[in-house]
């Protein structure tokens, strides 16, 4: 896998490309992108992503933006995963904003990515005021000689599978749906850092991933797996959100305990895997009265693992 900032492609390679903020990579990502790898493969071309950092509603309207799923480098790696060749990340800014839909025709997908086969999904939109649409990228195709195609929107159970879907099932605390939307649990990765050690002076020591800008799309305490601080997943009990008994804060926390593991990993990537929310977070009046919740909470996540023996094999 290649990564490349812009959305200019420095070895001037035609590619088969498609375009999104491919938030979560659910279900529908997976699909087009298993579309977009047949069709580069029988092209004989790059299968190619571009994506955008920050979050074009991030750009817009920061304080209104959703929760992202995925950080910047899990998005990377999952879409790696689904065997993207080259991804593109292109700096959402003011110029980007102004360009047109003929101006990111022919200076992006023309000009800079000399495409051979555009993959969009059926409600893509581009350009500035979102004017250009996917009958307006199948006529470019036509003028610049590059093949345009749409994936339908694909449904689980009758719904539209969608990063909106997604974030709605996590916010409602439903792990099961948000896992059949992604195809997989929803996990966050990132890297173990010293914290303030309250949990080890509670007697519950735990696992400190930051979320640095990141707001989480679920709060609340979780029945978790955690795959990268040993040969097999670990299970464990993991809070996120902003420890109102501790002080609080403006920046969220994800704290994992776990259950059967003892260790330092600080400095390894670690990711969470959320399976089952056993509440919301709280207040507590004494830091005793938390520390008596906690030792609650390890059993409740013990016993969901010891009735679903699958989800703690990972």
């Amino acid at each position: 896998m290649q990564v490349l900032r812009g959305h200019t492609d420095p070895t001037g390679q035609p590619c088969v490309l498609s375009i999104g903020n491919f938030d979560g990579l659910h279900l529908g990502h997976r699909a087009l992108l298993r579309l977009l790898a047949d069709k580069a493969g029988a092209l004989g071309l790059p299968a190619s992503v571009l994506t955008f950092e920050p979050h074009p509603r991030e750009f817009f309207a920061p304080e209104e933006a959703p929760a992202r799923l995925t950080s910047l480098r899990e998005k990377l790696l999952l879409l790696a995963d689904c065997g993207i060749e080259r991804i593109y990340v292109q700096r959402f800014d003011a110029r980007f904003a102004r360009l047109t839909a003929r101006a990111f025709v022919d200076d992006v997908l023309v000009r800079g990515f000399h495409a051979r086969h555009v993959l969009v999904g059926d409600d893509f939109h581009f350009g500035s005021r979102r004017d250009g649409d996917f009958d307006f990228l199948a006529r470019a195709g036509e003028r610049h000689g590059f093949g345009v195609e749409s994936m339908p929107t694909l449904t689980v159970a009758g719904e539209r599978v969608s990063s909106s879907a997604v974030r709605g099932a996590l916010e409602a605390g439903d792990l099961s749906h948000a896992a059949r939307l992604l195809g997989r649990p929803y996990g966050i990765a990132g890297r173990v850092a010293h914290g303030e050690k309250l949990g080890r002076k509670l007697g519950f020591p735990t696992l400190n991933v930051p979320f640095r800008h990141r707001r989480p799309p679920l709060a609340g305490v979780f029945a978790v797996t955690v795959t990268g601080v040993a040969a097999s997943p670990q299970v464990g009990v993991a809070n996120v959100g902003w420890r109102p008994t501790a002080g609080g804060g403006t920046r969220a926390r994800l704290e994992v305990h776990l259950l059967d593991w003892t260790g330092s990993c600080y400095g390894a990537t670690v990711r969470v895997h959320f399976f089952h929310k056993l509440r919301d977070e709280a207040r507590f009046p004494s830091l005793d009265a938390l520390a008596a919740q906690i030792g609650r909470d390890k059993e409740s996540a013990r016993d969901w693992f010891s009735q679903h023996p699958a989800a703690a094999r990972g």
